[in-house]
């Protein structure tokens, strides 16, 4: 996850808070890319909740148990000082409820990682944070559904899930957990944010919610919900032979669905194609590998690279059945990793126009590092680039037409198009969608005064 400043929020000025629109991006050794590999924003989903840090990466699907060589004695860390920093605190600090074993060691660790300044890559994850990371590949988990970060004392809502109940309260990218339950979550670490967000099916969570636009605060009381993820969808945008093909993330299989999508496009003779990748956190290497396939003939999808500076190809696979389709992608602040992979290939190619907002900003591989009580590591061992070698880490995919959504406005889902109609449709606020259908059904000049009245990101 990158925390960089690209932007300042326009939140009260008491707050001192910063945050700024990124994206995510990761890669892998070729030899590996059938491995099954996460996306960091990862998903952290915590019961329903991503830890965005994670988000932007990518991670192996197993536990390293490596045989670790000694350190050299100048580089060991100073035990003796973390015992005693220990011993001064159990003996003397006043709040005695707040004096807990596994949470102070879990801080030592956390901070220590964080002293490595991969902010939002490389991270340190509980056991329940572990499990809860896990239960997002098999689809099905409870929650809120939203991805998050931690951006200076603030966490902040990367990407609200497809139909969550996140999503329906009107939580956005951007906006910052201020109060859960009545508690101030101001400089409090994500994970202790997590703990108090997250719950049982059924039950509701309080939040006070600072929005990202103006900076004014609002109530919510949000249900908690068994969430199902659905990684692939299509419509036809009303009125017109364009198909959106939405992926909320890219899980096992995925690829596989998108292929069926398109060749359902093409049965119906549609004659352009919308990827929609706005507030997918990503996921898979092997599965944006195969879904970029689908687009492209040859070449490479990204590139890798090592702490040596070695560069290694990805290459294109063979057999994609949409070519020569024309296309454009959506994306913004919420797509991210494997996301970010895809949009940043078409890109590179020139095969598809990039339509919203600079994404989230990750660039490196995660392994997953198992501990002996069951949490583990997400360490960044190796850094991926676009094939042209554009670095994302901290910088993110930036659109080839930079449009933001009015304030409040929602993307249109696939499963919304369905029940529009032409003039529903027109008069709806997914300024992004319509800008790249526009595109896609009147490219040359003839289109260029309407697109000037269309308000755009600064």
């Amino acid at each position: 996850m990158a925390y960089r400043a690209n932007g300042v929020c326009a939140l009260p000025q008491k707050l001192n808070f910063k945050y700024a629109s990124g994206d995510t991006r990761f890669s892998i050794r070729k030899e590996s890319m059938n491995k099954i590999l996460r996306s960091l924003i990862i998903l952290f989903i915590l019961l329903g909740i991503f830890v965005s840090g994670l988000a932007g990466g990518v991670m192996l699907d197993r536990f390293v148990m490596s045989a670790y060589a000694a350190p050299a004695a100048d580089a060991r860390p100073n035990t003796d000082l973390l015992l005693q920093a220990w011993r001064i605190i159990d003996q003397n600090f006043v709040d005695r409820k707040a004096i807990d074993q596994k949470r102070l060691t879990y801080g030592a660790i956390t901070g220590m990682v964080d002293a490595l300044g991969d902010t939002g890559h490389t991270t340190f994850l509980s056991p329940e944070m572990l499990k809860q990371h896990q239960s997002f590949t098999r689809g099905e988990f409870e929650g809120i559904g939203a991805q998050v970060e931690k951006k200076g004392e603030f966490i902040i809502i990367t990407a609200p899930l497809d139909d969550s109940p996140a999503l329906k309260a009107g939580l956005k990218p951007g906006d910052a957990i201020f109060k859960v339950n009545g508690e101030d979550m101001t400089g409090k670490p994500v994970e202790y944010v997590i703990e108090k967000i997250v719950g049982p099916a059924g039950t509701t969570v309080d939040l006070v919610i600072i929005d990202a636009n103006d900076g004014s605060e609002r109530e919510l009381t949000i249900t908690r919900a068994v969430i199902k993820t659905s990684d692939v969808a299509w419509a036809r945008v009303p009125g017109t032979t364009i198909g959106v093909a939405r992926i909320s993330g890219f899980s096992d299989g995925v690829s596989a669905k998108l292929k069926q999508a398109l060749e359902e496009m093409q049965a119906q003779k549609m004659t352009g194609v919308i990827l929609d990748l706005r507030n997918n956190p990503g996921g898979l290497l092997s599965e944006a590998v195969s879904t970029t396939s689908q687009f492209l003939k040859e070449g490479s999808v990204l590139l890798e690279k090592d702490a040596q500076g070695k560069i290694e190809h990805v290459e294109v696979e063979s057999g994609g059945v949409a070519t020569a389709m024309p296309m454009a992608v959506l994306v913004n602040y919420g797509s991210a990793s494997a996301s970010e992979i895809v949009s940043g290939a078409l890109q590179d190619y020139g095969r598809a126009r990039l339509v919203g907002e600079t994404t989230f900003g990750t660039g490196t591989v995660l392994n997953t590092f198992s501990m002996s009580d069951g949490s583990a590591l997400l360490l960044a061992t190796l850094e991926w680039l676009t094939p042209n070698g554009r670095v994302i880490w901290h910088q993110g995919i930036k659109p080839d037409d930079k449009v933001s959504l009015p304030s409040g406005a929602a993307p249109l889902s696939p499963a919304v198009l369905k029940t529009m109609d032409e003039k529903s449709y027109q008069e709806s606020d997914d300024l992004q969608l319509q800008r790249a259908v526009e595109y896609l059904t009147c490219p040359d000049a003839k289109c260029a005064s309407d697109a000037a009245k269309q308000p755009t990101s600064p």
